[in-house]
């Protein structure tokens, strides 16, 4: 990969962070929908939106994508594509059982 693709992705990678900040400040702790996966895992409105906008700012064409929010298959990522977006979103994988009570994460 030429290292101006690199900084394409970079790029990407740049404004999704941007775009994300912006989702995330449009929820409160202890105000926000919350429903439990299998495995009563708490998935939150925020989680969604959150891969939504990463995935509109992350992915294109040709590439696969693999997040917890999604049901997208891991044939998706790995199906002989160029490129492939694994996403786990940290801040929320790591307090979203607190996040929806408001309690600290």
């Amino acid at each position: 990969m030429e290292s101006k693709s690199y900084t394409q992705i970079l790029q990407r990678i740049h404004c999704a962070l941007d775009a994300s900040r912006a989702v995330f400040a449009r929820f409160t702790p202890g105000a926000i929908e919350t429903e439990y996966k299998i495995g009563h895992d708490p998935v939150t409105e925020a989680d969604r939106a959150l891969d939504a906008v990463l995935r509109k700012e992350l992915l294109r064409d040709g590439e696969g994508w693999l997040s917890e929010e999604s049901v997208d298959a891991i044939r998706s990522v790995c199906s002989g594509r160029e490129c492939g977006w694994s996403i786990r979103s940290t801040v929320l994988a790591n307090s979203s059982k607190e996040f929806p009570s408001s309690a600290p994460p």
